[in-house]
């Protein structure tokens, strides 16, 4: 494997100025010193979780020098920086306060997502996802897949005199399902080509297609098996997605809160005072509503 820090080390290195980690216990050994002063093992670590993904496939242990020489570099460069006085450069001094503010925003927003989201939090909003949920249902169906509208009539009339559907499917069909005699199990409406859904929807337990169905692969001759209601997903396969969104909305709701117990004045790209936007009247018979 080439040594990665050949890529691009202080644009990657850079981009972690602005990560936040949680404080590490006393288990955060260190493993290098600059002049005295000490890099812990949480440093080399917050890089490695923050690498492109195909980095991080690779094990800490694996990228460990690589990953301690960045950080050793970036220290060197950084004592080297204020011993020039970069520090104090007005440019220098205004990208660390956008830094700082940066960081500072993160580290409010998610002390109060994590404060706020609780496990009761997600339960409650798994069972309002659960109680809105339309109500849907899965059929089980079986199908044979042939390249001709001739065949598809053909087998619909061998089914009439009494053809067995799963037979036939393995002998005559040319999709991936015919060796389980054309068993496609249970599927919702959205999971098929609409042409397929709309004619298998349409169908009984039990009930054949009397028409060839075409679609992109071919043409078809359809038979269901079963319907079932289709259930939720369970709690614990929500619960990374049902998260994401509550922290959005939980920090989105606590930003508007900031804004309306303060006082924020906005102008125009020429320094003139922005106007608030006027208030769409409400809808008449004479004059309806904007779409």
């Amino acid at each position: 494997m080439p040594r990665f820090l050949a890529v691009a080390p202080w644009a990657i290195a850079g981009a972690f100025v602005l990560l936040l980690t949680p404080a590490r216990a006393a288990d955060d050994p260190v493993v290098a010193t600059v002049d005295g002063a000490s890099i812990h093992l949480s440093e080399v670590e917050r890089i490695h979780s923050q690498l492109p993904e195909q980095y991080r496939a690779y094990p800490l242990q694996m990228l460990f020098p690589d990953l301690l020489d960045m950080v050793v570099d970036r220290r060197l460069a950084a004592a080297a920086a204020r011993k020039q006085g970069l520090a104090s450069d007005p440019e220098v001094k205004s990208t660390l306060a956008r830094v700082e503010e940066d960081v500072l925003q993160r580290a409010l927003l998610t002390r109060h997502i994590e404060k706020t989201l609780t496990d009761d939090a997600l339960k409650a909003r798994y069972e309002k996802m659960v109680a809105d949920m339309p109500a849907s249902e899965l059929v089980h169906a079986r199908h044979i897949l042939v390249e001709s509208e001739a065949e598809a009539k053909r087998a619909i009339e061998d089914l009439k005199k009494g053809a067995d559907f799963a037979k036939l499917a393995e002998e005559r069909s040319t999709g991936p399902s015919k060796s389980k005699g054309g068993d496609l199990g249970f599927f919702g409406k959205d999971e098929m080509v609409p042409e397929f859904a709309d004619a298998a929807f349409k169908l009984k337990p039990g009930e054949t297609t009397q028409q060839p169905v075409q679609t992109q692969f071919g043409w078809h001759v359809i038979k269901v098996e079963e319907r079932k209601a289709a259930e939720a997903p369970s709690f614990e396969d929500s619960r990374e997605e049902l998260k994401a969104e509550m922290s959005r909305d939980i920090g989105i709701s606590f930003v508007k809160d900031l804004r309306d117990k303060s006082k924020v004045e906005r102008f125009n790209m020429d320094g003139t005072p922005m106007q608030p936007a006027k208030p769409e009247a409400p809808a008449t018979p004479e004059t309806p509503a904007k779409k």
